[in-house]
């Protein structure tokens, strides 16, 4: 009984202990982090406290008064305190952050067992990734490439040999990083380029299975047929012909069973990786590697969702619907595809880059052909602001029935805000009009933070490229992306996201054309684009009246209101004036945020320099006690240690803050 009665006291202690470890270390506390750490605490301190002393009492037959009364207990109970808040900081401390859904590191989110077991799988992973990158020559290549004068082939090569060994997402990387060539150079392309994946295909019991487990109906009541050997195999899932009970040729496009370990396991483990390879070499820093692998596992991420896929495809579909470009895309089967699989209309063709035989037979003009896919895509970026941004060879095929041009493969789309699609059409039109000026406006609306730029300087950048350019039959279009990236990254300056997902897509464009008609000014033709667009923006109101009409409305809905409130602001703003009440003043306070982060960084360092004094003394205190032979000494050294424990507190306190600001700001 007397044990029972023991243990009630110490949970009724444990409780006491939470809320006061909570209301010292401050708000937004982590309850599994907070409820772990009082637990071990509790359970440590009492061990110790009955090992060396309780064991030798009848502490049974103790009453909670004189328990409380024992000086033992009172430092017992001080120490579980300490030791809980201690531990919490190491929790708050060694604690791994994750990805979260858009690639972005989670903050927080629990302690919990699973995560620590997780990481300690990538470790081990890494250290085999590692292993690998060492026995290719990487490490070793890095150490003297680019800032030694190193070998940029050798470097690629080993950087593709590594890529290659790990497989699976690390070869989706390299292709990707394989479309960056304003940031690698052309012998890292070439490597990155060669990247194949070998993937084993799904069995044919694993088809069957899937399709019963995914598809919403009888796979019976659906098809027809279905061909089990697919027509295409990838690491995200794979493609198989198939025939609906209505007659429809089809494909199957299904999600493999595995992808979502592979996510799991394989996307933290590659920005793990990346951020290896910044700390090794400062130019794979600079590119920006980390955040190039971040940008990647979101969209990988989007790509194992088909929903996406499906609703891309349907909003291109009716997109392209209202073009006059003559572009064919696969209709999409909404009632029987879901998030793990996709039915799509088959429509059978070969890619342009080895369809030479189709273009001869249907006597196709190849400038017309490439002219149709670029004025297309330039639609979809300058009018609709939506756009397919993976213009691949394998995703462009010529028709076998008729020798049009068919898109293929919506899992990646890009999106432009009205500001941006604008802001691009005014480059082109810059481009044209060989306008620095138009073309420095046009880049300031695409980038982020611009406030600290030296315009003239900027400008002055903007027309050394156009000088390079002028006076010549071709512009190449490579170049001159690459060179505003260029002169983007040396003002210090980053492109919005989607606008460089826009730009890339016109190089990886530009490319894909180029198989097809080498001869093809992609350039030449977008200006002819931007005229057009150019004529359509100011003759709009007057081609479709009714249209803008409509907006003139519901323009005029907004603001009439606001309008209707302006005579009398001004009366307002006028007699504040007149009665001096008015005052402009603007300073670092006038902000909200400088504001608050001044006014918290002075209050930490007050606790800062209020806990470093109360340290330094009691631990003088401290020393002069044991200097002094009198009863009056104990007073002293408990004043010492409260010091001390108060010292320590506002310490923890203050480190648990600073971790969790770390971690929000850098993710680190």
């Amino acid at each position: 009984m007397g044990y029972i009665k023991f243990i009630l006291e110490l949970l009724v202690i444990a409780f006491i202990i939470y809320y006061l470890s909570g209301r010292l270390m401050g708000p937004k506390i982590n309850f599994q982090k907070r409820i772990l750490s009082v637990s071990m605490g509790v359970a440590l301190t009492t061990f110790l406290y009955w090992y060396s002393y309780l064991r030798f009492t009848d502490f049974t037959d103790f009453d909670t008064i004189q328990i409380v009364q024992d000086e033992t207990a009172i430092l017992w109970i001080g120490s579980m305190l300490l030791i809980s808040m201690l531990l919490y900081l190491f929790f708050e401390l060694f604690d791994p952050v994750e990805l979260g859904e858009l690639g972005e590191r989670k903050v927080g989110g629990g302690l919990k067992f699973i995560r620590w077991r997780s990481r300690l799988r990538e470790q081990k992973r890494l250290s085999r990734l590692l292993e690998i990158s060492f026995r290719n020559g990487f490490s070793q290549a890095l150490e003297y490439a680019r800032h030694r004068g190193g070998n940029d082939r050798e470097l690629a090569r080993a950087f593709r040999e590594t890529l290659e060994e790990s497989g699976g997402i690390f070869v989706k990387f390299g292709q990707m990083l394989s479309t960056h060539s304003e940031l690698f150079p052309p012998a890292f392309i070439k490597e990155l380029g060669s990247l194949q994946q070998n993937v084993k295909p799904l069995t044919s019991q694993q088809v069957e299975a899937l399709l019963n487990e995914k598809l919403p109906y009888r796979i019976e009541d659906v098809f027809a047929e279905v061909d089990m050997d697919p027509i295409a195999a990838g690491s995200i899932g794979q493609v198989h012909k198939a025939l609906l009970k209505n007659g429809d040729d089809v494909v199957v496009k299904l999600l493999r069973p595995d992808i979502q370990r592979i996510m799991r396991d394989d996307l933290n483990l590659l920005v793990a990786f990346t951020e290896w390879l910044s700390t090794k070499s400062a130019w794979i820093n600079n590119i920006g590697i980390r955040d190039l692998a971040i940008g990647f596992a979101r969209n990988m991420r989007e790509e194992v969702d088909f929903t996406i896929e499906i609703r891309n495809t349907v909003q291109l579909a009716n997109i392209i619907e209202q073009s006059d470009q003559d572009i064919r895309i696969p209709k999409v089967y909404t009632e029987f595809s879901n998030d793990k699989l996709i039915v799509l209309e088959y429509l059978e063709g070969q890619s342009i880059a080895n369809g030479q035989k189709l273009f001869e037979n249907f006597q196709v003009d190849r400038s017309e052909f490439a002219r149709t896919i670029l004025f297309s895509y330039l639609e979809q970026m300058f009018f609709y602001g939506i756009f397919h941004s993976d213009p691949h060879p394998g995703n462009i095929f010529i028709d076998k029935m008729d020798g049009k041009p068919i898109i293929l493969d919506f899992g990646a789309v890009g999106r432009l805000s009205e500001e941006q699609q604008k802001a691009l059409n005014l480059f082109v039109i810059g481009i044209q009009q060989n306008d620095a000026d138009v073309i420095t406006d046009s880049i300031l609306v695409m980038v982020q933070e611009t406030k600290s730029i030296d315009r003239k300087k900027f400008e002055y950048a903007i027309g050394q490229v156009l000088q390079r350019i002028t006076y010549i039959d071709k512009i190449p279009t490579r170049e001159l992306i690459h060179s505003m990236f260029d002169i983007v990254r040396d003002f210090d300056l980053k492109f919005y996201s989607p606008v460089s997902t826009a730009l890339r897509a016109l190089i990886v464009l530009d490319s894909t054309i180029h198989t097809m008609d080498p001869q093809f000014d992609m350039f030449k033709e977008s200006k002819t684009f931007a005229k057009k667009y150019k004529a359509s923006y100011l003759f709009k109101p007057f081609m479709q009246p009714s249209a803008t009409k409509e907006r003139l409305e519901e323009e005029l809905a907004v603001w009439l209101p606001e309008l209707a409130k302006v005579p009398k602001r001004l009366d307002r703003l006028v007699r504040r004036i007149e009665s001096g009440k008015v005052i402009l003043h603007h300073d670092i306070f006038s902000d909200k945020h400088n504001s608050m982060f001044i006014t918290q960084l002075f209050s930490r360092f007050v606790l800062l320099m209020t806990g470093i004094t109360f340290g330094l003394v009691s631990s003088a205190l401290l020393a002069i006690a044991q200097f002094i032979d009198t009863a009056y000494a104990v007073y002293l050294n408990i004043a010492s240690y409260a010091g001390l424990f108060l010292s320590v507190v506002l310490l923890v306190r203050l480190s648990i803050q600073a971790i969790r600001d770390m971690k929000r700001t850098s993710g680190l």
